[in-house]
């Protein structure tokens, strides 16, 4: 079982959580580590205050409104915030998630929201992320917007994004971001379970079918 029950002095330190400049070696912050009592690092972290959705009425790849808030009510929902030109993390995030969720019954499958949020809204369009998502799970719902909007509705979970800008050694446009994955409850439509970029495969694998539920991972 992987979980690690955050106190309210490390929920407040989640704020602070490592920021990933996708391709460039990472940002400058140190990892907040999650340690079990047996001194091992867990892939997810349980929240005893979970986090509550962010009101984001964003664009999809349909280029259509979606409100995050009512499209994901009480359907149990994994929430990401990378981009498309992202040469690691992100893609690899995404992947995992996708093969993970294959791994449930299809009743299940259809029950799962998986929401990408970009972090470069210049160069993710609707058309651009469907275009990417489609590669990975056409299932996965890809939303871009104003970068404000998108900046302050991850902050609410703990994430800081940072606006893009040019790597000083790639001349490559980066978008630095926290690198989290966040699990709402379909029960109560809390974010309750937190994923740091370390989480594989298996342990979505595992824990998918009990975050349909509702349950703790």
């Amino acid at each position: 079982m992987r979980k690690k029950t955050f106190a309210a002095a490390a929920l407040i330190a989640a704020a602070t959580l490592t920021l990933s400049a996708c391709g460039s070696g990472g940002g400058d912050d140190s990892p907040v580590a999650v340690v079990s009592e047996d001194g091992s690092q867990k892939a997810a972290t349980l929240l005893d205050q979970p986090f509550e959705k962010p009101d984001l009425v964003l664009t999809d790849t349909q280029g259509k409104k979606y409100d995050f808030r009512k499209e994901t009510a009480g359907k149990p929902t994994l929430i990401y915030f990378g981009y498309t030109h992202c040469p690691d993390i992100c893609p690899l995030t995404m992947n995992n998630l996708a093969v993970a969720k294959k791994q449930l019954s299809k009743a299940d499958q259809d029950k799962l929201r998986i929401v990408f949020v970009t972090t470069d809204p210049a160069r993710d369009t609707p058309s651009e992320l469907g275009k990417w998502l489609k590669g990975i799970d056409p299932q996965i719902v890809g939303l871009t917007g104003d970068f404000a909007t998108i900046q302050a509705g991850a902050r609410t979970l703990g994430i800081s994004i940072e606006p893009t800008h040019k790597d000083k050694k790639t001349g490559k446009t980066v978008s630095v971001h926290g690198t989290q994955v966040i699990a709402f409850s379909p029960k109560t439509n809390g974010g309750y379970v937190l994923y740091g970029e370390d989480a594989t495969v298996d342990d979505y694998t595992k824990d998918l079918p009990k975050i349909i539920k509702g349950e703790n991972p």
